[in-house]
């Protein structure tokens, strides 16, 4: 299943421009892969007959070769028969006539000096080359030493009486034999010859003529072929004569059973691998030549072709899509910008904009989008201003209850007559309530200092203790840089009067407050040393104060504590002020007390600056 789900989301990918590079891509692969397909099978015949025919022809150029060097051969054996004076000469001394007196020996001296020049000269025309003359009377002539080998020795070969049974220019083709010559046995371990019959006027034998090549000289041949095929020199019954290497000569070749007629050629399998095998027969012999090639040497001119026209294809191909990427890459940017930009929204920044301007159907549907969020940010603020109004008349008339000179002039005169009598406890109670009073219906410190704010609290702690019988203790640790800091008044009042109340149970205990710069924020942190609160009370708590952003249900509420403001509206007011920058956290135990957190842009917002301003 995890498969299939992986698979499918590479087929359909999320993204517009990667689907339409993925259609592009197999629009261009199916055409380019089903053309080379065809293209492979339509060359598949042409491919095949090259190779037959390139192997044939490199198997009649040696076929060539081979043949003049038996003809070379022919031509020595023809020569010694047909040669008139060489006849008068052969045919002389088969007679076994005896030579007594002196001008019989040096008429016998002349005669076979000739037999050997004529000898030496015809071998001349060739390669080197061991011709043997044997008579039947035991006489011989050679072009070679009997040191190296004894011409009646051949009497005894096996071919030997194959020779006489032969018919009038009857030739007998010996093929690869162990070297009968001792200086050529270590170079030239084998040995190739042809051999004739001579006769007189009456068709009687009264000689032989045997030529002999080594065979390396046809081994030769094989290896200056420029080709990479095996070539081998087969007689009539499929043994070899020659091949380039020396070890099976003789056996019967291994793959006879696929020679099908003369100059043929065909296509086998070894071991699951094409082979092409092609052979041409040499006539006057009835030997023939055979050559073994894998087919894809045989086609490699071919398939260099093919892989040039391939990689010219591919190049092309690789080329053809970057160049389609690069510009279906301009065409879908639009798309993409207009995308990330609905992304960034969805996250909650309303002030980001597309900006693309052009002229087609995706400019216009940006210009519709920023005038979207135009739209939406306008109705944002006619809200914040409609709640801010609304609030502040709230404020108002709750302000207006009390005549603030009166309260005011009351109060002091009440302290002055308490101070005349010495009651210097009640005076100061009387002057923090004055000072709670007159911040909270003046109407022109909406933003003050945290130092202000951090008064207004001791201020509203002296009251508290006052009225109860356990005095509460605090603790305030305000960093310099932060004193100066301006916040919403009565932020920092409503936590404290719920520490006392609700934390403490109006018992004593302890209550620090802490602030302090860190990096571009102040972290303000309430905490008292109360009975705390559990899992589910703290919870509900931090819901309520979400759903406060919003929510004016609150301000009509009766709640408890001097202000009549809870920490729903602590955390509405701030929020309005420095909005997603500012964070407020509780933290609580159950008999461990509680911790309240909050995180006020050190900047400020726009409010700040305005009552700054003013």
């Amino acid at each position: 299943m995890g498969k299939k789900i992986k698979i499918n989301n590479i087929l359909s990918p999320r993204s517009f421009r990667l689907k339409v590079i993925f259609i592009s891509i197999i629009c261009l692969v199916i055409p380019a892969t089903m053309t080379l397909f065809i293209y492979n099978y339509l060359t598949k015949d042409t491919l095949k007959e090259q190779a037959l025919s390139s192997a044939n022809r490199e198997l009649t150029i040696a076929n060539e070769y081979v043949q003049k060097l038996l003809e070379d051969m022919m031509y020595i054996t023809n020569f010694i028969q047909v040669d008139a004076e060489m006849n008068t000469l052969l045919k002389r001394k088969a007679k076994n006539i005896r030579e007594d007196t002196p001008e019989q020996k040096y008429q016998q001296f002349i005669d076979d000096s000739k037999i050997n020049k004529i000898i030496d000269n015809i071998t001349l025309l060739g390669g080197k080359s061991y011709v043997t003359i044997l008579l039947k009377n035991g006489q011989s002539y050679t072009n070679y030493s009997n040191f190296e080998f004894s011409p009646t020795d051949l009497f005894k070969e096996e071919w030997f009486e194959q020779l006489s049974k032969t018919k009038g220019y009857e030739t007998v083709w010996i093929g690869s034999q162990p070297t009968i010559f001792k200086s050529e046995k270590k170079n030239n371990p084998y040995q190739i010859s042809v051999a004739r019959t001579l006769r007189d006027e009456n068709l009687n034998i009264y000689g032989y003529v045997i030529v002999t090549i080594m065979e390396n000289k046809i081994n030769q041949i094989f290896e200056n072929m420029s080709g990479h095929e095996e070539m081998v020199l087969l007689d009539s019954s499929n043994h070899i004569i020659s091949q380039r290497d020396d070890s099976g000569i003789g056996e019967l070749f291994q793959y006879s059973n696929q020679l099908k007629e003369d100059n043929s050629s065909n296509i086998f399998q070894i071991s699951r691998m094409d082979y092409l095998i092609a052979e041409q027969k040499i006539s006057f012999t009835g030997w023939k030549l055979v050559s073994l090639i894998p087919y894809k040497q045989a086609t490699n001119k071919v398939n260099a072709i093919f892989n040039k026209v391939m990689t010219v294809q591919v190049i092309s191909f690789t080329i053809f899509l970057v160049l389609m990427t690069y510009f279906l890459r301009t065409i879908t940017k639009p798309i993409v910008q207009l995308g990330n930009v609905a992304d960034i929204v969805q996250r909650g920044n309303l002030n980001i904009r597309s900006r693309i301007r052009s002229k087609d159907e995706i400019g216009r549907l940006s210009s519709s989008f920023d005038l979207m969020l135009d739209r939406i940010n306008e109705m944002i603020r006619e809200i914040t201003l409609t709640e801010e109004r609304k609030r502040k008349a709230e404020l108002d008339m709750l302000q207006a209850q009390i005549n603030p000179h009166f309260l005011f002039n009351v109060l002091n005169s009440i302290r002055m007559k308490v101070l005349v009598k010495g009651d210097k406890e009640s005076a100061i109670m009387i002057s923090s309530l004055s000072k709670l009073l007159r911040m909270t219906i003046s109407k022109e410190k909406e933003i003050i200092t945290l130092q202000e704010e951090i008064q207004i609290v001791l201020d509203f702690i002296n009251i508290m203790n006052m009225r109860q019988k356990e005095k509460v203790n605090v603790e305030i640790s305000v960093h310099d840089e932060a004193q100066i800091v301006r916040i919403p008044r009565f932020i920092l009042q409503p936590i404290i009067e719920n520490s006392i109340i609700h934390g403490l149970n109006q018992s004593a205990g302890t209550i620090k407050v802490n602030a302090k710069i860190k990096e571009n924020e102040v972290i303000i942190v309430i905490e008292d040393d109360g009975q705390g609160m559990d899992g589910q009370a703290l919870n509900r708590l931090q819901r309520k104060l979400i759903q406060s952003i919003g929510d004016n249900s609150h301000i009509n509420e009766n709640k408890r504590g001097f202000s009549s403001l809870g920490l729903s509206n602590v955390y509405e007011r701030v929020y309005m002020t420095f909005g997603q920058d500012f964070r407020m956290d509780i933290k609580s135990e159950l008999g461990e007390g509680t911790q309240v957190i909050l995180s006020i842009p050190k900047g400020g917002s726009k409010s700040n600056v305005q009552s700054n301003v003013s």
